[in-house]
């Protein structure tokens, strides 16, 4: 077999430092440690005939699953959650990584990376709403699927950036262009960001919160716990998808 690659020159060239350091680029938990993590997995599996592809959707799987997980009652379910969530993250990270040191990057592979971010989000709000509705199909499942919808449309305003500049032969914009021209968007943006109450909406952060909701629903033995915190995932996520849009739309990304 051939040899792993040393550490070093696997990291400059699976984690260039312009994608790490991009605002909108990197997940703070794969800066925090998850990055860590995924070049020694990246290590070893840049010696076997696996593709980048297979690692993506390998990580789609992870997320549609971290949803069904909540299916299950109890803390079980939500911790399986999280785990399969946090898989999800780390296949996030390790198939763009692969495929830099084999240097097979392909628009399919692009594609199903964000596919599988809509997908991975909206099944864990939906699967939040069945737990919410005590397994069973009524109104706390429709705020489920409600919140998932505002999720989807959160992320298909920000990537229909992309589509609207490749249109209009654009580069892609960079983080300077995403300030709000107005003044008042401006600091009420960076009041949000000051917060960061936006990143609730994340699949990644909507877990730990659905696991400590489950934590509170094992103490008080019911599921209220769950949906108080399905109720706030929703109002957030509805606040900020005409939030975002104004923020896109007085902002330089379109221009």
């Amino acid at each position: 077999m051939v040899a792993a690659p040393v550490l070093e020159e696997l990291r400059e060239v699976c984690q260039p430092q312009a994608k790490l350091a991009s605002r909108n680029g990197e997940h703070w938990a794969g800066r925090l440690y998850m990055r860590r993590i995924s070049l020694r997995l990246t290590r070893q599996l840049v010696r076997t005939p696996v593709t980048p592809d297979q690692l993506t959707w390998t990580m789609v799987g992870c997320g549609v699953a971290s949803g069904a997980a909540l299916m299950i009652p109890g803390l079980t379910g939500a911790v399986l959650a999280v785990v399969l969530m946090q898989l999800f993250l780390l296949f996030d990270c390790v198939d763009g990584e692969v495929a830099r040191w084999k240097g097979q990057n392909s628009a399919t592979g692009i594609y199903v990376d964000r596919l599988g971010a809509y997908l991975a989000d909206a099944a864990l709000l939906a699967g939040a709403g069945y737990r919410a509705a005590e397994s069973g199909f009524g109104g706390w499942l429709s705020v489920g699927i409600a919140t998932a919808l505002g999720v989807v449309l959160l992320k298909a305003s920000t990537d229909l950036v992309d589509v609207a500049r490749a249109r209009r032969g654009l580069t892609v914009a960079d983080d300077e262009a995403t300030r709000p021209r107005s003044q008042g968007v401006a600091t009420v943006r960076r009041l949000a960001a000051a917060f960061r109450i936006h990143r609730v909406t994340n699949g990644i952060e909507a877990s730990l919160v659905l696991l400590a909701a489950a934590v509170a629903d094992a103490v008080t033995g019911g599921i209220e716990p769950t949906r108080w915190a399905l109720g706030a995932l929703a109002v957030i996520t509805w606040v900020m998808v005409p939030a975002h849009l104004l923020s896109i739309l007085s902002s330089s990304r379109l221009r």
